[in-house]
């Protein structure tokens, strides 16, 4: 999957570091994210597939974690990467407080259609959105496919109001999302794919059915920054370079990714460090001015021992990485 040779996996587990992070505030059901930080040839590199993904979609995030680790990164056309807030499923009410985690960001991705919320709920958060950040912010909402066609057309009615800058991943199918591209296209509110692209066999079967106006690319899940650049420059498309609630480690990797495309049209979802109580490093990938620097993070040993996954759970992923390992060896 890697187009750099695949380590020994002694290699891997000589350096690996399991780490639990707590969450500002519950984010994908989760109150906080773990991973697995490895250093490599060229730097520090991460291994942080969400805990539900098999191990054959799980190996393909290992692929990327030694791309990173033991290759250079391709070069870079910027130093910083402007990157939006992300507002998750919270109440109107704190999503002030929200937002100030995430300073000079001129847009934001508000989070919608989470199964215990109403669409009632969505568009007051969105509201208070757009009444903190002002008519010249702008606003993207992510269903991550949680709206059916119908219920996706009524949102998207309802949510028209507040201006929005896209829709990401509005439903799970990409016949769905032509469907709702199709139903839509004449409010001019643009479709994102994020999991039809990162969780598909085919990353490319959106943009060859006409099923999205833009793509939200991440580099863990495409099998590293090489391999994302390759899917961006088949697919024909505008580009969100995002992220999946990575530590700073893992940002580092996005950040790459973002600095290396040529049109770089849309701020990234790469300011998720904010989300997090607390990092592997004393100099995290937070936005400043708006924006995240492009360089390498260097993991705080006095943090990874602070941070330290338990027994159970390190060695949990430590089997995990072994397994995905095992796929992708020849």
């Amino acid at each position: 999957m890697s187009d750099v040779a695949l380590p020994p996996l002694s290699d891997l587990l000589g350096t690996a570091r399991v780490v639990a992070l707590p969450l500002v505030t519950r984010f994908r059901g989760i109150d906080v994210r773990e991973a697995v930080l490895i250093e490599g040839p060229e730097g520090w590199t991460e291994f942080a597939p969400f805990a539900e993904y098999d191990d054959e979609e799980a190996a393909t995030w290992l692929a990327a974690a030694v791309d990173f680790g033991w290759q250079a990164p391709p070069p870079a056309h910027r130093d910083r990467v402007l990157v939006n807030a992300t507002v998750p499923s919270v109440d109107p009410d704190a999503v002030p407080s929200v937002l100030e985690r995430f300073p000079g960001c001129r847009t934001a991705k508000v989070k919608v259609a989470a199964s215990d919320q109403t669409l009632a709920q969505d568009v007051a958060r969105v509201r208070a959105v757009r009444d903190a950040m002002g008519p010249e912010g702008r606003i993207r909402v992510d269903a991550n496919g949680g709206w059916n066609i119908d219920e996706a057309e009524h949102a998207i009615h309802a949510l028209a109001p507040f201006d929005l800058e896209y829709v990401e991943q509005p439903c799970p199918s990409v016949g769905e999302l032509a469907e709702i591209r199709r139903r839509t296209k004449y409010m001019g509110i643009p479709i994102a794919a994020d999991e039809s692209v990162r969780r598909s066999e085919d990353p490319l079967a959106v943009a060859e059915a006409g099923a999205a106006d833009l793509l939200v690319v991440k580099a863990a899940p495409l099998g590293g920054i090489r391999r994302a650049l390759d899917v961006v420059a088949r697919a024909g498309l505008p580009i969100v370079v995002s992220s999946a609630l990575d530590t700073s480690v893992g940002l580092a990797m996005g950040a790459h990714l973002a600095a290396s495309v040529d049109d770089l049209e849309f701020d990234c979802g790469l300011g998720t460090a904010s989300l997090l109580a607390a990092d592997v490093t004393r100099a995290p990938l937070l936005p400043r001015e708006g924006a995240i620097e492009v360089r390498r993070v260097v993991p705080d040993p006095a943090l990874l021992e602070r941070h330290a996954a338990d027994e159970e759970r390190t060695a949990w992923w430590l089997a995990r990485l072994e397994r995905c390992h095992a796929i992708l060896a020849p």
